[in-house]
């Protein structure tokens, strides 16, 4: 395994940076006059001291993390979501207009996103028809230059694992930062890489709070890596960039651990009960394996589909025809059913003249109370449904 200098790799005006030093990096308690803080508090009551400002580093949850994650408490940064730490590398590490990173689609945006915004240019190589790496073809494109590697595994947007033995090679081969976006890591059954960071100094393992924690609002993500890493990125982060609130709801996570596992489990088997469901539906050709919380699945003749969307107009989700609802009596449910076409004069009349969800709810209810007009206390349970579900009143105001 080759050795690689960090310091090499980091550009010159961070090496010589002399961080902000904030009022909390020096004393938390006594009274504080160093902050300018309002010391008589926020109007709006809470238990967690608003009126002063977070930790900088938030040691107490970077050590439960690090714990959970089987890492040292020197292994982990905080950031406002995965984005900002994949914002924060590419500073440390890309000249503008100089250096570049290297992605391999599809996978997730947002990479390219940062590159762009911070002038760093972008090499690419595909994913194999299977969505595995080309491992060799990754190396042959790097050069000096490339700064920073890219992989998401489980990867967004195809949801498999990417092979651990082509991260473990990449990892040892690669010139510079190799990067391991593992958002989707608790959903997989494949071990997570964030104890080889022991082992690579410049691995970088991205984690976050977003999707089996479900806390996306509450915004927090995880950098594991070499401590000589995470403290360039403490260097350079905003000064508070971890607020009390989301450290506190953080914390919370891991004294409901067995709610966590629980949901993680029910995510699983609701997926692959999904996929197991779509394997058998006439319109799908293939549900790919899955190792997140999500699936990738095509449909039959999509292409075909798309060219007559284009040569044949505007197509729509509208009601069927005929039977175009369903209703259970034991089980208390209605089902209305929609098909994807091109919209026939009657159905441009339709829009036209009913634009709002209750004209179109009147009309449903017209149509259904002809269809059971012998059957009126059925027709008075399907009445209060239509009106009182959410689930399809969100429905008829999307596709209608």
């Amino acid at each position: 395994m080759p050795t690689i200098d960090i310091k090499s790799l980091i550009r010159k005006n961070i090496l010589d940076l002399t961080p902000y030093r904030s009022a909390r990096d020096d004393f938390n308690e006594g009274i504080l006059l160093d902050a300018n803080e309002n010391s008589f508090g926020s109007p709006v009551r809470n238990t967690l001291d608003l009126h002063r400002y977070p930790s900088p580093t938030q040691d107490v949850l970077r050590k439960k993390i690090a714990d959970y994650r089987g890492v040292d408490f020197e292994n982990i940064f905080l950031g406002v979501g995965s984005d900002e730490p994949i914002d924060l590398l590419m500073r440390i590490f890309c000249e503008p207009a100089q250096d570049s990173i290297l992605i391999t689609p599809p996978t997730y945006g947002m990479y390219k996103v940062a590159a762009n915004i911070n002038n760093v240019g972008i090499k690419e190589v595909q994913l194999s028809k299977n969505f595995q790496l080309k491992t060799s073809e990754i190396v042959e494109q790097a050069d000096s230059t490339t700064k920073i590697l890219f992989l998401c595994s489980p990867n967004n947007p195809t949801a498999n694992d990417l092979k651990r033995t082509d991260l473990l090679k990449l990892v040892s081969q690669f010139p510079g930062i190799v990067v391991v976006d593992e958002a989707y890591i608790d959903f997989s059954r494949q071990e997570s890489m964030a104890e080889m960071v022991q082992q690579f100094p410049n691995l970088v393992v991205l984690q976050t709070f977003s999707k089996a924690m479900g806390l996306a609002g509450a915004r927090l993500g995880v950098a594991i890596s070499s401590p000589e890493i995470i403290n360039y990125m403490l260097r350079v982060k905003s000064p508070y960039n971890i607020n009390k609130l989301t450290a506190d709801t953080a914390l919370k996570v891991f004294e409901n651990l067995d709610l966590l596992k629980f949901n993680i489990k029910k995510i699983r088997d609701e997926r692959d009960y999904v996929a197991d469901e779509l394997s058998h539906s006439d319109a799908v050709e293939i549900v790919y394996a899955s190792n997140a919380n999500f699936l990738l699945f095509k449909i039959k003749n999509a292409e075909v589909e798309k060219n007559n969307n284009k040569s044949e107009g505007e197509r729509y989700f509208v009601l069927k025809k005929d039977n175009f609802f369903e209703y259970n009596s034991e089980s208390n449910i209605l089902k209305i059913y929609f098909e994807y076409r091109n919209l026939t004069d009657e159905d441009k009349s339709k829009f036209k003249t009913r634009n709002t969800q209750s004209d179109i709810r009147e009309h449903i209810e017209k149509d259904i109370q002809e269809k059971i007009k012998n059957d009126a206390d059925l027709f008075r349970e399907l009445n209060w449904l239509i009106n009182d579900s959410n689930k399809v009143k969100s429905l008829l105001a999307k596709h209608l």
